[in-house]
């Protein structure tokens, strides 16, 4: 019996292995059936196919499907097991996502819950025995935030299926459970999971909560350690054998027979395994279902499913909204003034989710029905009428799926906006606005005026003056007693002119010429406004604010005539307004024409008329009040003179002069020199006065154009030596060249010729 088991395609406990830095928070939950593939009476066998699925959380970024996977076997009974064999090497497939149900397409769920189911499927052949075997999968670890176990985070589990030795004679098939357990379930909203299995064999199956079994632990989990001792994320199946330890619920108020508490309690039923309750705690919850096998009256089996519930707050996806005057939870209440054909505006949603949609009225005791998202109904008269519109009306086994909105309809009077205004058109001033507003339902209670964008007023006749001319839009909302609103707009053309015309200067005396800007203050005008100037002197204008050139000396009245868009006019004369005096005439003269350094002192000579005092500025660096003064300039450059006369009339005028002072730059060459060391006449070397001389050079060329010397030091002269080497130049003419920047900057050449004698 041993040499076959060894030989098993693949064994019925198997182990798992992760590497030690993947996270093993992952195991939703799991369960393992059998199919009898076929028995050999002579030989006394029996092959099974084991199929094992697995159920991990998709969203935890734990560790994904154990593949290849390894397996083991046992054998024995109660509390006394002994391991088999262990086989490696099966493939994890068909993985795949469980689709979240809620059995309510109108329920929303969280997008953070995931589940994925794998698969292990094999075959194996045991002996018949008078013995169970027991299939069993020990892994670690489960979510930590499960809410009804004790250290959930350091919790494993093993799924186990017992093949008992009735079992084994019978050739007997397990259960299978019909469906999968729902992912999600809303929380406070009830459940009804039918978790029942199909036995192909026909034995009667009981249904029960059962205590899930735990396995493992988290050592080796994120460090090397010991992963596959029976404390470890993947126990050894040689050396960790059943049974296993049940989970620890939190008890008192979690137990295997009540792992998820509700109101009402969420119980399994027995015979139906239908599961039934409300939660009413948010939460991960561990449930184990076991599925007894009874033939004529004797257990020969038992199928167990360990699962997580996740207990969310679900939304509701169809809500019933529409346009309203009121809305009070699922009451609307609309009005309409004088208009008995109302349009209904849907803002129900969403509407994927709606399949139909039913309103009802009750007109006068008749009752309308309308189908359509949108509705438009006709009312026979004043007063209030009562309806209803229902999102998926009689969808069966969906009345969660189902809203629907009370609507009151209301159908007022009629108010029509109305007022008139009156007011000096030519004349600056308020105007005064009359309300002529009526209602059906009463005396009008409550007006809202818009001046344009001057002014508002909640008065029933305001008095309203603007500030700015123009085509005024004035605007009246009206509301009587049933919050009946009418608006009216009217235009107002105001352009009247100014009751008093304001210009700057008021008053102005003025040096000849004077150029005066008139500021017009009046109001209110703007640029639509036509303008008539006149200045006294000849001169006109038509712009706003003209500016004027009064160049004779005299007194000038001034006159604005103002024309407003519509026809009205006004005029206004300020006598005398302008004075313009006589004003005096600078200028002068200065020697030398060219100033330099060796000749920096300039004499200035007053040209000015009809001045009576002096003001000399020289640039920085002084002053005078003498008529014709001096000035000696110490330093090159460019300097600013400026002569400030006054007249008696008080005017002045001011003349100006740029004044260069230039350095004396002269260089002259000898024409000869005899280079002997008598002392004299040794070197051809400029001579002058060259201070302030920049970017300096000296050259001397043979008559074939050969450079014989050079410098840069003003200071040093040709020996006639030959290329400054000592060596001697031959007598003769030779050309010189000398470039240098002067202290204005400008670049300048001299050049020539000088004979060598010796």
């Amino acid at each position: 019996m041993y040499k076959n088991l060894r030989n098993i395609s693949l064994s019925l406990l198997f182990l798992v292995t992760f590497g030690f830095k993947a996270s093993a928070l992952h195991i939703i939950g799991g369960d393992v059936v059998y199919k009898c593939i076929a028995i050999d009476t002579v030989a006394k066998q029996v092959t099974y196919e084991i199929t094992f699925t697995m159920y991990r959380d998709s969203k935890s970024n734990g560790a994904q499907f154990d593949d290849p996977a390894n397996f083991g076997v046992y054998r024995g009974s109660g509390s006394n097991w002994s391991w088999v064999s262990t086989i490696s090497g099966v493939r994890v497939r068909d993985i795949r996502e469980i689709d979240i149900v809620t059995n309510n397409p109108c329920i929303l769920v969280p997008v953070n819950v995931g589940v994925q189911s794998g698969k292990y499927v094999f075959n194996v052949t045991l002996s018949i025995i008078q013995q169970s075997y027991l299939i069993s999968f020990q892994r670690c670890c489960r979510n930590t935030t499960i809410l009804n176990l004790v250290g959930p985070g350091d919790t494993g589990a093993a799924f186990t299926t017992e093949i008992t030795p009735d079992a084994q004679k019978s050739c007997n098939n397990s259960p299978v459970f019909k469906d999968f357990p729902p992912v999600v379930i809303c929380v406070n909203r009830p459940i009804n999971f039918d978790h029942s299995a199909i036995d192909m064999d026909g034995d009667s199956l009981v249904y029960e909560f059962c205590a899930p079994l735990t396995a493992g632990g988290t050592d080796g989990a994120t460090t090397p350690g010991s992963p596959t001792s029976c404390t470890g994320v993947t126990p050894d199946s040689r050396n960790c054998p059943p049974p296993f330890d049940e989970v620890t619920f939190r008890s008192p108020t979690y137990t295997f027979d009540k792992p998820m508490g509700g109101n009402p309690l969420v119980t399994i039923n027995r015979v139906t395994g239908v599961i039934e309750g409300s939660p009413s705690t948010l939460g991960q919850f561990v449930v184990g279902v076991c599925v007894k096998e009874y033939r004529n009256g004797k257990l020969i089996g038992t199928l167990k499913r360990d699962f997580q519930f996740n207990v969310t707050t679900c939304e509701v996806a169809v809500q019933a909204d529409l346009q309203a005057s009121l809305k009070d939870g699922t009451e609307y209440t609309v009005n309409t003034c004088g208009n008995f054909s109302l349009d209904f505006v849907n803002l129900s949603t969403d509407v994927r989710y709606i399949q139909n949609y039913y309103w009802e009225f009750d007109i006068k005791g008749v009752k309308q029905t309308y189908n359509t998202r949108n509705v438009s109904v006709n009312f026979p008269g004043l007063g209030t009428y009562t309806g209803t519109m229902i999102l998926n009306k009689d969808l069966p086994g969906l009345a969660e799926c189902s809203d629907t909105a009370t609507i009151t309809v209301n159908v007022f009077p009629s108010i029509n906006t109305d007022f008139s205004f009156t007011y000096d058109t030519c004349t600056a001033g308020p105007v005064t606005f009359k309300d002529m507003s009526a209602s059906g339902a009463g005396p009008v209670q409550k007006w809202l005026w818009k001046f344009d964008s001057e002014g508002n007023s909640q008065q029933q006749n305001p008095v309203f003056e603007f500030d700015k001319p123009g085509a005024k839009s004035v605007r009246l909302i009206a509301e009587d007693v049933n919050k009946c609103r009418d608006t009216l707009i009217r235009t107002v053309e105001y352009f009247p002119v100014p009751a008093l015309i304001i210009i700057e200067p008021n008053t102005f005396t003025g040096c000849q010429p004077a150029t005066i800007k008139f500021d017009n203050l009046s109001f209110p005008v703007d640029d639509t406004y036509k303008f008539e100037w006149q200045f006294g002197d000849g001169n006109t204008s038509e712009v706003f604010s003209p500016t004027n050139v009064f160049t004779e000396i005299g007194t000038y009245t001034i006159q604005l005539k103002l024309i407003s868009p519509i026809g009205c006019e006004t005029t206004k004369t300020w006598p005398n307004l302008i004075k313009i005096v006589p004003s005096p005439e600078a200028g002068f003269t200065f020697t030398p024409e060219q100033p330099n350094l060796l000749n920096n002192t300039v004499q200035f000579v007053d040209a000015s008329k009809d001045a009576v005092s002096y003001l000399w500025a020289f640039d920085s660096l002084g002053i005078s009040l003498m008529q014709n003064p001096s000035y000696t300039f110490r330093d090159t450059g460019t300097y600013k003179i400026q002569q400030v006369v006054l007249h008696p009339s008080g005017c002045t005028d001011t003349a100006e002069a740029i004044i260069p002072i230039y350095p004396l730059i002269r260089f002259y060459m000898p024409n000869a020199f005899t280079p002997n060391n008598d002392g004299l006449n040794d070197l051809l070397l400029p001579v002058g006065y060259i201070e302030g001389v920049k970017s300096y050079s000296f050259s001397v060329w043979n008559r074939w154009g050969e450079r014989v010397f050079e410098t840069d030091d003003y200071t040093s002269g040709w020996n006639g030596s030959r290329d400054n080497t000592g060596a001697t130049a031959p007598p003769g003419v030779y050309g010189y060249l000398v470039e240098y920047i002067d202290p204005l900057g400008k670049k300048q050449t001299l050049k020539g010729h000088a004979t060598l004698l010796r």
